[in-house]
């Protein structure tokens, strides 16, 4: 008889290709010229699903739409399972230092290249493809329930909207996150917590118009030298924020916790020289580096624009300067609050020789989940039979916007589960994929299936 198992053996060759095909659609969602490929993203994979002999549908919001499919053929008693994923994808081009189109799919040495290969079409496709399986070889033992959004990259705002007017229909018992990678592609680790992001525009302004320096150099306090100065007084030498109240809300880890993020430092310290390679590490002393990276908050200068850096030169006395700033925020901060506290620094920083003014962007808060769960050690259970190791905890430094309202609006366990390796360069050029994690996936996610029917005694 042939088994899920053996069924994603034998077609991983088509597999791969349905994959490509995917990745061959550009659904960039920060680009309005990009509307029309979201929505054939999203049409192709309602299409796939429903090919499989799942119910599904594209679902417009007042953004990018939402694909949501659905196989409850498991009954009422049987537990069911929710995942959430993203199909849409940063802008690529040749230009930003791709060897290849990014958006023409190229296989190699066992990897794909591509824009969105790792974040996060993978993920998409293997959870459908485990789908199918499932679907093709038997009854899976539980119901499954696929939810895709097309604005992950931009604002998560429309999917929010939908899971709190839809909470009956998105009903489940786990919710999973695929999402995010791995600091190791033979050690896994499990992801129990999240940071948030507060994002913000920091316009200083100085003269109503561009000067002539040699006029007015010397009288007039030039807006990138003075934004220069007050983001310099953001961080102390230490690499600690100086914003007054930063850490008050920051919830602190105790002995278990940093003796369990302790056991992955070792492919942390690897993943960081081997993907940062950075001259040397840089951060609070009194913080190993995986701790640094996923439980305490950051401020991060995102860009800096302003005056005249063309070919050439210009001897211009700029009228205002922008910085670009981030925060990744962890339990129990909250983006608005850090927002203000951040503004109010920035107004005392800010002399009186220029105007400063910080725009809030975007907001989305921080998520810790029960690690004790017994879905989550449903997952690590099902990371051992899949990889053959069992997983160590870690704490992710990035952020999923909607994973805070599916836990609120869902009531249901969460987990967080991923199968890439952190150095395929999600965001950047020449983005990839490792076919032989892509398969682990989803083999892994076989038995995690198996593992969440087996505690609710299903």
């Amino acid at each position: 008889m042939t088994t899920a198992f053996d069924y994603i053996h034998a077609n991983q060759g088509r597999f791969r290709e349905e994959l490509k095909a995917l990745l061959r659609i550009p659904s960039v969602s920060t680009l309005p010229k990009h509307d029309a490929d979201i929505l054939r993203a999203a049409e192709w994979l309602v299409a796939d699903m429903r090919r499989i002999g799942m119910q599904a549908e594209v679902i417009p919001t007042a953004g990018k739409p939402i694909v949501y499919g659905e196989w409850l053929g498991a009954g009422k008693a049987a537990p069911t399972v929710l995942t959430y994923g993203h199909y849409d994808v940063q802008p690529a081009e040749i230009a930003d230092g791709w060897d290849s189109d990014p958006f023409e799919p190229v296989e190699r040495d066992g990897k794909i290249y591509a824009r969105g290969a790792i974040d996060s079409k993978s993920n998409v496709m293997a959870q459908i493809k485990t789908a199918e399986a499932l679907l093709a070889t038997g009854t899976p033992p539980v119901n499954i329930k696929l939810l895709f959004e097309g604005e992950e990259e931009s604002s998560s705002e429309n999917l929010a909207l939908f899971v709190a007017q839809n909470q009956e229909r998105l009903r489940c018992d786990v919710c999973v996150i695929c999402d995010g990678s791995m600091t190791d592609r033979e050690q896994p680790d499990m992801g129990y917590a999240l940071r948030g992001v507060v994002s913000m525009e920091l316009e200083v302004f100085g003269p109503p118009r561009d000067l002539h320096s040699g006029a007015f150099g010397g009288t007039v306090h030039n807006p990138v030298q003075a934004l220069a100065e007050i983001i310099a007084q953001l961080h102390d030498t230490d690499g600690r924020v100086t914003v007054p109240g930063f850490y008050d809300d920051v919830l602190p880890l105790d002995a278990e916790e940093r003796a369990e993020l302790a056991k992955a430092m070792p492919w942390i310290e690897a993943e960081w020289h081997d993907v940062a390679a950075a001259p040397a590490q840089w951060g609070e002393p009194d913080y190993n580096l995986h701790e640094r990276i996923g439980a305490r908050p950051t401020l991060e200068i995102n860009g800096i624009a302003g005056g005249f850096a063309g070919e050439g030169f210009k001897t211009v006395l700029p009228a205002r300067a922008l910085a670009k700033i981030s925060c990744r925020l962890v339990a129990d901060q909250t983006s608005q609050r850090t927002y203000e506290l951040v503004r109010d620094y920035i107004a005392q920083l800010t002399p009186p020789t220029v105007r400063a003014e910080l725009r809030l962007i975007s907001i989305g808060e921080p998520v810790v989940i029960d690690r004790h769960s017994p879905a989550v050690q449903a997952g690590l259970r099902a990371y051992e039979r899949g990889w053959g190791r069992r997983p160590h905890y870690s704490r992710a430094g990035g952020s999923v916007p909607i994973t805070l309202d599916l836990r609120r609006e869902l009531g249901a366990q969460m987990v967080l589960m991923a199968f890439g390796y952190k150095g395929c360069g999600a965001h950047g050029p020449n983005e990839h994929v490792y076919l032989d994690m892509w398969q682990r996936g989803m083999e892994t996610m076989l038995y995690f299936y198996d593992e969440i029917a087996r505690i609710t005694g299903k």
